[in-house]
């Protein structure tokens, strides 16, 4: 399954990058999931090669999952894929352009359920809207702390 999402923020396009790279305001966009960075990088500015565990709770079940940033453009984008967890695999890519003296913001997060048919079933009824709504959060928090700035 792949979602795109695209956010327009009134702020530059360094601010938006490192804000979307931040540990730290991604724990402050995950509240209501608990998530907390448990291993490798675990707060300040994720880069190039470094890898952070995260561990939340999702449908009532307490999941880990590591990540790798594995693409690294500054401040045009970076990519980070998922190196052990819950899924069978997942890429986010996150895009960024400066158009007009505003930031377009976009996210690409491509991933396959585990389980064939069971996996894809999940998709279709909820998992798919799960994690776009986790998405949406996320960036709504990025671009309201970009434009306060």
């Amino acid at each position: 399954m792949i979602i795109e999402l695209s956010t327009t923020i009134n702020a530059p396009i360094e601010r938006c990058f490192d804000l979307a790279r931040s540990i730290d305001l991604h724990l402050e966009s995950t509240k209501q999931t608990g998530e907390q960075a448990i291993a490798g990088r675990t707060s300040g500015l994720i880069g190039l090669d470094e890898t952070v565990t995260w561990q939340a709770k999702h449908f009532g079940i307490r999941q880990k999952l590591t990540v790798k940033i594995t693409r690294f453009e500054y401040p045009n984008y970076f990519t980070d894929e998922m190196v052990e967890g819950a899924f069978k695999s997942f890429r986010h890519d996150h895009l960024f352009f400066n158009i007009n003296g505003q930031t377009t913001m976009k996210d690409v997060f491509d991933f396959e359920s585990p389980v064939w048919w069971l996996g894809k079933l999940a998709n279709f009824l909820f998992l798919t809207r799960y994690m776009c709504k986790l998405l949406v959060i996320r960036n709504q928090v990025i671009k309201q702390v970009a434009e306060a700035s």
